[in-house]
């Protein structure tokens, strides 16, 4: 039996903001209440926790952990390190492997892979069609029953409307969300950056916002016209956010999520061709990072997910075009996202929800917060820990982020799976795995 002590205590399913002290028995949440409740003598281990924080772990929805097939830009070991050390304690696998994740079997291979090293847990999400190849639609109820928790063809759309229609229908059967990147690539043809005089002046490709808007509000229709729940990945424009707003006020099953780094960052990053700014879909401009803001604040956006895209190096030093899109996240997402608490833009109750129960829900996860009888992943965090995103830190194989080298306030001190710290102080406490497996 475990006591936390002392600390600021936030679960948006519970309705608890404040001091309070968390008893953790067998891997559950024993019970939560006021300080100086519980009889220390009846406990194995006494966590005094005064001047932090305590919420529920994390939950990231779209992570990139590139096994099997491209172990040189990360593994599921080195990810679910990053995720821990970031404060998620689980994390949604996309399936842009090699081979995809289109098959009960790759599926299977990344539970059992990831339950092996012993740290976050890993639900797999299954492609739509075969190869990611947008043609056939991949067996859902095979990787639904190997513990697939979703489907997506990650990075592509669904092009086909009858495609897309089908697999609604049989995705809303089995009780599954569709996971959707949405661009038209007939309109985005292949740019490197958010159409507008910037790219214009730098001589890049431009991918316009339309290219994204279309392709959500044609699948808010036929998640109207089917009853199937779609959720739009990464989202990035200001009509994108009312189109979904919209959607939502007719009732339609749809969600939404966005990155921290397309809250925080414009297409002015991209400044002299920098590739670490380079990401799909691309950075947009202010107006659009206030409205995700707004939308995030009001419900409208239901999840921060990080897109972690680790990419090793030669593919990201080529020239701007050329570059792979991507950047790391899992380690820098919650900070970002308490900037915006500091800024009076987010509340706290707000941030841990997007952040982790509201995920959780989105995708049929166990997200009961800290109430009792809830599995104990738990969060430890120092909200006034300043710390660098550098090598000392990264636990990932790749190191693009435009956020490399940057000063952050407040870090993860401790992290809870099932009861069992796994990360206590920068040092990890449970794991069955070298960080460069």
């Amino acid at each position: 039996m475990i006591l936390i002590r002392g600390a600021f205590l936030i679960d948006p399913v519970g309705g608890y903001e404040g001091e309070y002290d968390l008893l953790i028995d067998r891997g559950v949440v024993e019970d939560v209440d006021s300080p100086g409740s519980f009889d220390s003598a009846s406990v194995e281990r006494i966590v005094e926790a005064q001047g932090k924080w305590i919420f529920p772990g994390l939950v990231d929805v779209h992570v990139h952990l590139r096994e099997p097939g491209q172990e040189w830009k990360e593994t599921i070991a080195s990810g679910v390190r990053a995720a821990i050390r970031g404060g998620y304690t689980s994390v949604c696998a996309m399936p842009n492997t090699s081979p995809a994740m289109d098959n009960a079997e790759v599926v299977d291979f990344v539970v059992r892979k990831s339950k092996n090293i012993g740290l976050a847990r890993v639900y797999p999400i299954g492609a739509i069609t075969a190869g990611r190849a947008g043609k056939l639609m991949a067996p859902f109820r095979e990787m639904k029953d190997a513990g697939a928790v979703a489907f997506s063809d990650d990075g592509d759309p669904v092009f086909d409307s009858g495609i897309m229609r089908r697999a609604l229908q049989y995705a809303r059967d089995l009780g599954t969300p569709l996971s959707c990147h949405e661009e038209d690539k007939c309109l985005s043809c292949s740019g490197a950056m958010n159409e507008s005089e910037l790219s214009f002046q730098l001589g890049l490709p431009g991918w316009p916002k339309i290219a994204e808007e279309v392709m959500i509000a044609r699948d808010i229709e036929l998640a109207r016209d089917t009853g199937g729940k779609v959720h739009f990945c990464h989202v990035t424009t200001a009509r994108g956010v009312e189109l979904i707003r919209r959607a939502k006020e007719d009732g339609i099953l749809v969600s939404a999520e966005v990155t921290p780094h397309h809250l925080l960052l414009t297409e002015e990053c991209v400044g002299r061709y920098d590739t670490s700014a380079k990401m799909s879909p691309p950075l947009r401009h202010s107006e659009d990072v206030a409205a995700l803001r707004k939308g995030l604040e009001d419900g409208t956006i239901d999840a921060v997910a990080s897109d972690h895209a680790p990419h090793e190096a030669d593919s990201k030093d080529k020239e701007f075009s050329e570059a792979s899109m991507g950047i790391l996240g899992l380690q820098t997402s919650l900070p970002i996202v308490m900037d915006l608490v500091r800024a009076g833009e987010l509340s706290r109750v707000r941030a841990i929800q997007v952040l982790s129960t509201q995920p959780a829900s989105l995708f049929g996860l166990e997200a009961c917060g800290l109430r009792k009888g809830a599995q104990a992943d738990v969060v430890l965090y120092d909200p006034a820990a300043s710390w660098k995103f550098d090598e000392t830190v990264n636990e990932s194989l790749s190191r693009n982020s435009p956020f490399w080298g940057r000063e952050f306030t407040g870090a993860v001190s401790s992290v809870f799976v099932a009861g069992q710290e796994v990360f206590h102080e920068g040092v990890f406490t449970h794991d069955r795995t070298a960080k460069a497996a």
